[in-house]
């Protein structure tokens, strides 16, 4: 069901889970004792990175709320983090009103194959086994579980016990700008199971202790780390929006104004664009791929995110492409992204995703998702332009890992089946995945001048206790996992301050001395403060070791 590989990286690390403002709108505590200052050569020059890292990998996975995954993380080096609450913020109906039970529309969560515990008859809720309450997946679904389907085979609810593949997935959860935000409503957290097509899954919570990647970092060779527990992503919604947030901190507009079959969204009076099995829709909606049109006279408004700026996931008009509505490649000259300008200042870089040499043959992977390729949608990236070998494999990443010679800064973003995502890979199998890399990266040549920062493009439809602060129109939206680390990191603990998606490029522009793209990262905190977490020394936006 997989595609396994291996990763090393001797440069900083960022893995990140992924909305977007145009340019124009200008633990336990570890099992490990926190090792001594790392050893660095007289002839190692400080790099620009903060800490004085010489280069920085950012690892995109897919599809976890910070409660969802990391909730029962416990102590970093004697540092609280703040995880998930017992109990969870009590959910309610569009009326209003708490349920009494959670609906369940997973295969193996349903009653039955579930006993009948709990009855809901005001919200329509015959049968269930779940209280109004967060659970944990793992005693439902256990990672051995044969619940995965096959590559390519879309499971809408879920593949029922003893008839899929191994790997304990569940089904996917609905993901999108204007549902989020109607889960969230204003910061409440309580319309999470209403909002959503997987109703009571958002409640579902993994045993973070049984986690590959918690078991690595606890391990008495792991490399220490810093958890960082405010880290939000960028914008509202999905996968799609979140690595344009990643790459370029805006949403790309669509220029051809739907003529390539994306469509405006219709909201009903509560926001939302649709209907599900616990929200009936208050008028005529419309799910589309790009905003609301505006009230006024302006076509398209990124500040109050109206017009036909693109929210839900299109295909590019580059190939690799899948079915769909499309959008017209973005003009980097009017919309530049960060690649655009890492190449302009001379800064070695690179984009490697999992599948990508035959998806650009012509024979995609199965589970190879275009919509997690955000550089192919600008211009400069597509087939034939100048910017096209910057977009590269993962085994050429883990192949220059293990020599050494990694660009200054990559991105890398693991193959479907390996990246997490709920519905279509295992939890289990991604985050072992993560391990590989982090194992390959830690131990090769460039380890000690290498920052490693993992985190999530977004929250996948689960539910999470902290409220995301407000920035503007597009987001952040829900809180996600987020970790810094680094061989040649001094120590572990915990980073409370706040962060986005986008304080990674703000990291890398305070790096190299870049402008921002968009008034977010403009203004974000970049990730100095959990780089000192970590032991190593910052000076403002002045790297030092």
């Amino acid at each position: 069901m997989t595609r396994r590989t291996t990763a090393v990286l001797g440069a900083l690390v960022l893995t990140v889970a992924g909305a977007a403002i145009p340019a124009a709108a200008t633990a336990a505590t570890p099992t490990h004792a926190s090792r001594p200052k790392p050893h660095v050569k007289p002839h190692d020059k400080p790099g620009a990175l903060p800490g004085g890292y010489t280069n920085l990998v950012v690892i995109y996975e897919e599809n976890h709320s910070f409660d969802n995954l990391y909730g029962s993380w416990g102590k970093v080096g004697g540092g609280s983090v703040d995880g998930a609450t017992a109990p969870a913020v009590t959910q309610v109906a569009q009326d209003g009103t708490a349920y009494n039970c959670l609906l369940q529309d997973d295969v193996n969560l349903t009653s039955p194959p579930q006993p009948s515990t709990c009855q809901d008859a005001a919200h329509g809720i015959a049968a269930s086994a779940f209280t109004n309450n967060a659970f944990t997946i793992d005693d439902y679904i256990r990672p051995t579980d044969t619940t995965c389907p096959p590559e390519g085979v879309y499971a809408p609810n879920g593949v029922p016990k003893g008839t899929g593949e191994p790997g304990g997935c569940t089904r996917d959860q609905v993901h999108r700008f204007y549902q989020e935000q109607y889960q969230l409503d204003g910061g409440k957290q309580d319309r999470y199971v209403t909002g959503s097509d997987a109703v009571g899954l958002t409640m579902g919570r993994y045993n973070t202790r049984a986690l590959p990647i918690w078991q690595y970092l606890h391990s008495p060779h792991a490399p220490n780390y810093v958890l960082a527990d405010r880290f939000f992503q960028a914008a509202f919604g999905g996968s799609f929006l979140n690595h344009q947030f990643l790459i370029a901190a805006r949403a790309p507009l669509d220029t051809s104004a739907g003529a390539l079959g994306a469509k405006n969204t219709v909201l009903d009076a509560n926001g939302m664009p649709t209907s599900y099995p616990l929200y009936t829709a208050t008028g005529a909606t419309v799910d589309g791929q790009l905003t609301r049109k505006c009230a006024g006279p302006a076509v398209n408004d990124a500040t109050a995110a109206c017009g036909n700026f693109a929210v839900n996931t299109v295909q590019p008009s580059s190939a690799p492409s899948g079915n769909g509505a499309k959008i017209p490649l973005v003009d980097d000259t009017a919309y530049p992204n960060i690649g655009d300008r890492l190449s302009a200042k001379g800064v070695s870089w690179n984009w490697y995703a999992g599948g990508w040499d035959d998806a650009a043959a012509g024979r995609p992977g199965k589970n190879f998702q275009y919509h997690h390729q955000p550089f192919n949608y600008f211009a400069n990236y597509a087939v034939g332009a100048p910017g096209r070998s910057h977009l590269q494999d993962e085994t050429k990443f883990i192949a220059a890992a293990k020599a050494g010679t990694l660009p200054q800064v990559s991105f890398v973003k693991p193959y479907g089946s390996e990246n997490e995502h709920p519905g279509y890979a295992s939890e289990h199998g991604g985050s072992d995945h993560l391990v590989d890399l982090l194992k390959t990266i830690t131990r090769g040549p460039q380890a000690k001048q290498t920052l490693v920062v993992v985190t999530y493009d977004e929250f996948g439809g689960s539910y999470d206790h902290v409220a995301p602060p407000k920035a503007d129109a597009w987001g952040p939206g829900t809180r996600i996992p987020a970790l810094v680390l680094s061989a040649g990191m001094q120590r572990s603990g915990v980073s409370h301050t706040a962060y986005d998606t986008t304080s990674i490029l703000a990291t890398i522009e305070h790096a190299w001395g870049l402008a921002p793209l968009s008034p977010r990262d403009a203004t974000v905190n970049d990730l100095a403060p959990a780089v000192s977490v970590g032991g190593r020394h910052v000076d403002s936006r002045h790297w030092k070791q």
